[in-house]
């Protein structure tokens, strides 16, 4: 399960794996009194309100080259432990900060398996952080992970220095960072910095509460109504460290390529001494795969300041999307009567243009372009039409969803979706391709009985001219389903 309040470093574990999973502890003349007492614990201590304590399950002989393994009960620990002895082997159960190897199958590369800290858990699954989803390709529709607990003391300093979590930050396939910031993160920081937002001193203080220790509040501003409020853009400047200085294009801008000081729009990021001063934040400046600020705090601080801006970038963000709130639904591609109107005049219109090039090449007078045949000329001018009617469709859909709209920001921030998600389903689906060409197997001389023989058209061919949101016709959907399926 999801858990955004452990360190990307740690690993949730259950109460009821930690008691069977155990670490070997040798005893010695220096940790004898604290053996001892570990053992007399039994195999299931709990504290009073039923909490966990870590006890023993097992202790390991050894004479004559024979080991000896002695099953602790609760009827027996007393007397194992006083009978415990210099050289013997305690094997305790898990507790919090253990060192451990989380593996997703299939191990596709070396982030696949990576070293977490041990959190006990109480229920039933496995925990850890949202950003350390993409290198394991993990998501929580069901996904079964490994949990292995190293038993040596060099495989456990091993762990510790080479196979943590933060040090795999960055990725060696591409140099950036593969862990970083995705979906929630990254909506809420944007709703956060966007349109230079004031956040109410209430909310403000509410959402820095989740990232901040002792640090003092941002700067406090008043309205001339009398009610304070703090910018957002001061709110995520408190995470960063005070010798930060950079400027990069942000994501929503929609100028690139764009000099941030010279940006019309003001979203590109200004970022000097630790201080926000333009610009907004998004999947470019936090995101995993893409982070400037997450590449750049990992060069200057290396991997624990790493470590620590993305735990607390996560929980800023979760933090300041719950206070916000934020929800999506299918009426997010609710277009005007007026737009649905304009993409039908389009469509007629595109149409009518195929129409007039299927006329053209039956008498003959179509000009074949360079090294093509009339037929492919046909095809190609018929796919360009189709090409520009969706776009067109798309563009109006676009008009009609602004800013304030919650599947927008999500396709305009990085979070998640694109814009042509959008226009396909609001505006057209667009025309299916099979082999990038327009469908053209099926029966005898047309694609389905529905159309005459012979027929060249848009709808005979494969062009979807409906949107998601209002439905696709029988036939639509059947061609829909052999451009998917390929």
């Amino acid at each position: 399960s999801p858990d955004p309040y452990l360190s990307i470093n740690e690993v949730g574990v259950p109460e009821e794996i930690a008691r069977e999973l155990t670490v070997p502890v040798r005893a010695t003349a220096h940790n004898l009194a604290w053996c001892k007492m570990m053992v007399k614990r039994g195999p299931s201590p709990t504290t009073e309100n039923g909490g966990y304590i870590p006890g023993v399950n097992y202790v390991i002989r050894e004479r004559e080259g024979m080991k000896q393994r002695i099953k602790v009960t609760e009827k027996n620990a007393e007397d194992v432990a006083e009978k415990l002895e210099v050289g013997m082997i305690v094997e305790r159960q898990l507790m919090d900060g253990d060192i451990v190897l989380f593996n997703r199958q299939p191990s596709l590369h070396r982030m696949s398996m990576m070293a977490h800290k041990v959190r006990v858990v109480p229920y039933r699954t496995f925990r850890f952080n949202l950003s350390v989803c993409p290198p394991y390709n993990a998501d929580f529709d069901g996904d079964e992970m490994n949990l292995h607990v190293l038993q040596g003391e060099e495989a456990r300093a091993e762990a510790e220095i080479l196979l943590k979590v933060q040090e795999h930050i960055l990725s060696p396939r591409f140099g950036g960072p593969i862990i970083g910031a995705i979906h929630d993160h990254i909506t809420g920081c944007f709703l956060l910095t966007f349109g230079n937002r004031k956040v109410p001193l209430d909310d403000a203080v509410q959402i820095l509460s989740s990232v901040m220790e002792k640090e003092k509040l941002p700067k406090i501003h008043e309205d001339e109504d009398g009610s304070r409020y703090v910018y957002g853009r001061d709110i995520f400047s408190a995470i960063l460290p005070k010798d930060l200085t950079v400027s990069f294009p942000a994501k929503v801008c929609s100028h690139p390529p764009c000099d941030p000081k010279e940006c019309p729009t003001k979203t590109c990021v200004i970022i000097e001494n630790g201080v926000v001063k333009q610009g907004v934040i998004d999947e470019n400046a936090i995101g995993a795969f893409k982070g400037v600020l997450i590449s750049r705090i990992m060069q200057d601080h290396g991997t624990m300041g790493g470590r620590r801006f993305i735990d607390q970038v996560t929980r800023l963000g979760i933090a300041a999307i719950s206070v916000f709130g934020f929800t999506t639904g299918i009426d997010d591609e609710d277009i005007p009567l007026e737009a649905q109107r304009q993409i039908e005049e389009g469509f007629e219109k595109a149409k009518e243009k195929i129409n007039h090039l299927i006329e053209i090449y039956r008498k003959g007078e179509l000009e074949p372009l360079p090294g093509r045949s009339l037929e492919e000329t046909l095809e190609m001018e018929i796919m360009r039409v189709t090409g520009r009617a969706r776009d067109m469709a798309g563009e109006i859909a676009s008009k009609h969803l602004g800013m304030n709209n919650s599947a927008v920001i999500m396709a305009k921030s990085g979070a998640r979706g694109s814009m042509l998600n959008l226009s396909q389903m609001a505006g057209c689906v667009g025309q299916q391709a099979v082999r990038g060409e327009r469908i053209h197997r099926g029966y005898r001389n047309r694609t389905l009985p529905h159309f005459k023989r012979g027929s060249l058209g848009a709808d005979a061919k494969g062009f979807v001219s409906s949107s998601y949101e209002k439905g696709l016709t029988p036939t639509e959907y059947f061609f829909h389903s052999m451009g998917g399926r390929e």
